[in-house]
């Protein structure tokens, strides 16, 4: 049959309809929806012709969704398809980053004809599929574009096909296991493994003087001693009745024999973990314990995460009835973390039981969790650590109260301290008290055209990189902690330093920064970041901005954050509870980023131009704010208090002498708050730029500007 070029063509059984369309995006596309036998191809597409038939919203959703994968994938990837075909497709959102898995995936395609190979890349929402002929593959593309599947969490997926000339990844460095990890298979038989599991009495009589209460997302049982997760340490002068069960002991000894252990452990926690349930990045603290933790992994199987200060994460299984074994390094550097998730990526070959999960893309798959109850052994240490470790040992490290910077070095260095690393360690917490988008926010990201390149720079959690569908949204943040809970969330997000973002100049329809540039610690890094925004946006493009704002009284109205305070007043010595303290902070600051680097800007005075009294802090201390109270200086350390005390009405000193194990810990988060003014008037000497609009939102400033 001769077709003219341009033409969409429909067949149902032997009727055939010939329809025109300009689509110029792409000249060979088939699609089949369903099992209803439509099948559409566009064939020779000509951008010439021009096009007398409107698709219909089927039909043009359909497209739509098409195109969209191939530019995410072109955007965000690399990935460059083609026109023609060829022998390897990209499989868009069918990737083991999108919850489907290998065992899934493979017997949809080898129907089509044979596979050579099957790539799957950890956490990307696509794979490759390499078919042995070409006519393999064309078969696969016509019949499976637009196919519906589901994946393995019961929830529906539809796959998009692209042909590709090679399959592309970036490969992640093969790993070896961070120094002193060691995994020992099978330590325990499967009887002793039943009999350990039983002897764990969850339902105990909350009269027993041992009892303990739960997290809030697992059980959790301590002997020996009681292991505080808020400061992961042990209280020495506190030890439990009982000691460690006496099940333990012959298996302790065994383990002692065979020189597993170098100690004999003092202290055991229990922990049970339910599918999708898991436990934040952490170091047990230097002076709590001895150069050993040692866990057995009873039940199933789970994937850890370790992590290394420079960014290095090394993923290891622990099969079921294996012993994790950490020393030097791995126990004294090393992040050790379970990511919260149902599925783990895993390696699909069954001769592959433990250790390292490879970044071979052509033998990874989903391994569904089970029911993980853990015992962690630990030796309580007697005496200060003297590790190869002094800047991560607590031990070690010489603490005192950071003064106001008198440099951009300075700065630089107090970011480092009271913004970036406390984020990575209050990232969990953090994102579970950013629930809510705020309105204004809201309505600035919903008013933008469809189809809009929007940044989020300083985007936390990620809560705003989902407004609006019609977006193309792109999130980074200084902490790394809180981009890995965006990607999975399956958002588009990176790491980067607001003053210094890798996105092209000029490239972005709208960008916003909520509650970032409070947290750079001169005037003339605050006037880089918002110059930094600027860069970024085309002409004609919208910048949102908020800042915390000095006053939480304005038009003889108290924000909420004050408001809150009534509680303190009526009853001074009571003690709120820090999920109430944490919610009041949510509404007041709708999100926090938190980005640093170095740069240098037109200087501008922050109280002048601000026209607000607070007291200067040069060349001292930083005061420490009290909670839901009124600021009485720009520049401060506001406390986040991870559990406990958050509502005492005076500052908590945060600079404890060595050995001191407050069971609070309060992390300390450096800001600038802004004067009336003071944002409005910095953006105003930015070149190239017109305010649209200032205004203040319960307790922030906040500022659209545009490039002109």
């Amino acid at each position: 049959m001769n077709v003219p070029s341009g033409a969409l063509v429909r067949s149902l059984g032997r009727r055939v309809f010939v329809r025109w369309a300009v689509l110029p995006v792409f000249e060979v596309h088939v699609f089949v929806f369903g099992a209803d036998a439509y099948e559409w191809s566009v064939i020779a597409m000509d951008s010439n012709h021009q096009s007398n038939y409107k698709l219909s919203k089927t039909e043009k959703k359909f497209l739509r969704k098409q195109v969209k994968a191939r530019h995410t994938l072109l955007r965000h990837e690399g990935i460059e398809t083609v026109s023609y075909a060829t022998q390897i497709l990209v499989v868009a959102n069918g990737g083991l980053g999108n919850g489907v898995s290998r065992n899934q995936l493979f017997p949809v395609l080898e129907r089509f004809g044979q596979v050579d190979a099957l790539l799957m890349p950890p956490n990307k929402p696509y794979s490759f599929v390499r078919y042995k002929t070409v006519e393999e593959s064309k078969k696969a593309y016509v019949t499976l574009n637009g196919k519906e599947i589901v994946d393995d969490l019961g929830q529906k997926i539809i796959l998009y096909f692209n042909f590709v000339e090679k399959a592309q990844w970036k490969e992640l460095g093969l790993q070896a296991l961070p120094p002193g990890l060691m995994v020992i298979e099978e330590i325990i038989s499967s009887e002793d493994e039943k009999m350990l599991l039983e002897s764990v009495n969850w339902t105990e009589d909350k009269d027993n003087q041992n009892f303990q209460k739960s997290l809030k997302h697992r059980r959790v049982k301590h002997f020996g001693y009681e292991f505080h997760y808020e400061n992961n340490n042990v209280d020495k002068d506190k030890p439990l009745p009982g000691g460690l069960p006496d099940i333990c002991d012959s298996i302790l000894e065994k383990w002692l024999k065979e020189g597993f252990i170098r100690y004999k452990p003092d202290q055991l926690t229990v922990n049970q973990y339910e599918p999708g349930h898991g436990i934040p990045a952490h170091i047990d603290t230097h002076s709590a314990f001895e150069d050993e933790i040692v866990s057995l992994s009873l039940g199933s199987e789970i994937v850890m995460d370790f992590k290394h200060p420079d960014g290095v994460t090394v993923p290891v299984l622990l099969p079921r009835r294996s012993l994790l074994v950490m020393t030097g390094e791995s126990r004294y550097l090393w992040t050790h973390g379970i990511t919260p998730r149902k599925f783990d990526t895993v390696q699909a070959s069954k001769n592959h039981k433990s250790g390292i999960i490879t970044s071979d893309v052509g033998d990874l798959t989903l391994n569904k969790r089970g029911i993980r109850t853990s015992f962690t052994f630990r030796k309580v240490r007697q005496t200060p650590c003297h590790c190869s470790y002094p800047l991560v040992c607590d031990s070690q490290m010489k603490q005192a109260p950071p003064s106001f910077p008198e440099s951009d070095k300075e700065a630089s260095q107090l970011e480092q301290e009271y913004v970036h690393r406390v984020y990575e360690e209050i990232a969990g917490h953090f994102s579970s008290t950013r629930h809510t988008p705020w309105p204004h926010i809201m309505e600035f990201l919903k008013a933008l055209p469809s189809g809009s390149l929007v940044a989020d720079i300083g985007c936390g959690n990620g809560k705003y990189l989902g407004i609006n569908k019609e977006l193309y949204m792109i999130g980074c943040d200084r902490s790394q902690n809180l981009v890995d809970i965006c990607r999975e969330r399956q958002f588009q997000a990176f790491v980067c330093d607001a003053l210094a973002v890798p996105i092209r100049s000029g490239a972005c329809d709208a960008c916003i920064s909520i509650a970032v540039i409070h947290h750079f610690a001169t005037a003339e890094r605050r006037m880089a970041a918002l110059q930094e925004l600027v860069r970024l946006l085309r002409p004609g493009g919208k910048a949102l901005i908020y800042v915390w704002a000095m006053e939480q009284e304005y038009k003889k109205k108290k924000s909420k954050y004050l408001r809150e305070n009534r509680i303190g007043q009526v009853k001074k010595e009571e003690i709120l509870d820090d999920a109430s303290m944490q919610e009041l902070l949510v509404e007041q600051m709708p999100n926090v980023g938190n980005q640093n680097s170095a740069s240098s800007a037109p200087s501008i005075s922050d109280s002048q131009k601000g026209g607000c009294n607070s007291r200067k802090v040069t060349n001292a201390k930083l005061p420490i704010h009290t909670n839901r109270t009124s600021f009485h200086s720009q520049d401060l350390l506001v406390p986040w208090h991870l559990k406990g005390n958050p509502g005492k009405d005076k500052p908590v000193e945060p600079f404890d002498p060595i050995g001191s194990h407050d069971p609070s810990p309060v992390f300390h988060r450096y800001y600038h708050v802004f004067c009336e003014g003071e944002l409005e008037a910095a953006c105003k000497t930015l070149r190239n730029v017109s305010i649209l609009q200032s205004y203040y939102d319960q307790g922030n400033w906040c500022v659209i500007l545009q490039k002109v």
